[in-house]
């Protein structure tokens, strides 16, 4: 086992002293300071990003189905991608459009 190492400026108090209500109350949001230090530009790109991944093109629908146990079962007893080979089962096996 490694022996963890800490950050010496977390143990100084000094480095980082606790906010008192007059810090609060001194604070201005993100989008007040930032275009200083990295430009109008720059900041709007970075307060305009959402979070998390970016939405993908084939998007999967969420749909409750109803499913006998011992089927589920078998497919979750094959491991990870369960639900992946599910959707390509019904895909193979989906009714096709006659015209």
């Amino acid at each position: 086992m490694t022996k963890k190492t800490t950050d010496d400026r977390a143990s100084r108090p000094d480095d980082n002293p606790e906010w008192t209500k007059e810090d609060f109350a001194k604070a201005r949001p993100a989008a007040d300071v930032l275009p200083r230090f990295i430009g109008e530009g720059a900041t709007q790109e970075l307060m305009r990003r959402s979070r998390g991944r970016p939405p993908k093109a084939d998007r999967k629908v969420n749909q409750t189905l109803r499913l006998d146990p011992d089927v589920l079962e078998a497919f979750r007893q094959e491991g990870a991608g369960w639900q992946a080979r599910i959707n390509e089962i019904l895909r193979e096996n989906m009714p096709r459009r006659q015209k």
